[in-house]
């Protein structure tokens, strides 16, 4: 089976009833999507399928196969130079001093940076409502929201600035 993942390509045993995170924790190494509550519901695990946030321990392999998946290893880029920039929401957290002990921070910025993705410029009550379903166990939520709040600044901005 064929995955495309952060810009590589990878091929994986085929396996009925396979999951997603499973396949990227354990046979990519991409551990950086984290298991949560492996029910859905929490959101740690939350990568981007086609740009849309999904949660990756509900997702079967066959689901996704040829389809472009983004973790949170792949939200990064190098500039020129080979420096890495990070993406405007990593960037807001880091700025905010969001992470406490981590574990939900992945899911947190890839729901963020598919929203942002889909919507660049939401209200904060758009924002509220799409992270609405991401649980943070620490109670991060004010820092959370901060700093989504200012990725969607950043992202305009990015975005504005990528089209002049």
């Amino acid at each position: 089976m064929d995955l495309h993942i952060n810009g590589t390509d990878y091929t994986v045993a085929e396996g009925s009833g396979r999951l997603l995170v499973y396949t990227l924790r354990d046979e990519l190494g991409l551990t950086g999507t984290k298991i949560g509550c492996a029910a859905g519901f929490c959101g740690a695990c939350t990568v981007m399928v086609e740009g849309v946030a999904r949660r990756s321990c509900l997702t079967p392999l066959a689901e996704v196969e040829g389809k472009s998946i983004t973790t949170i290893e792949g939200l990064a880029r190098r500039a020129e130079d080979g420096a890495w920039l990070l993406h405007p929401v990593q960037q807001a957290f880091v700025d905010a001093q969001v992470p406490q002990c981590g574990w939900c921070m992945s899911g947190q910025i890839m729901t963020a940076a598919a929203y942002l993705g889909q919507n660049p410029a939401p209200t904060e009550e758009e924002l509220v409502a799409a992270m609405a379903e991401n649980y943070c166990r620490c109670g991060c939520y004010h820092r959370i929201r901060r700093a989504v709040v200012a990725a969607a600044g950043q992202s305009v901005q990015a975005g504005s600035e990528e089209a002049a």
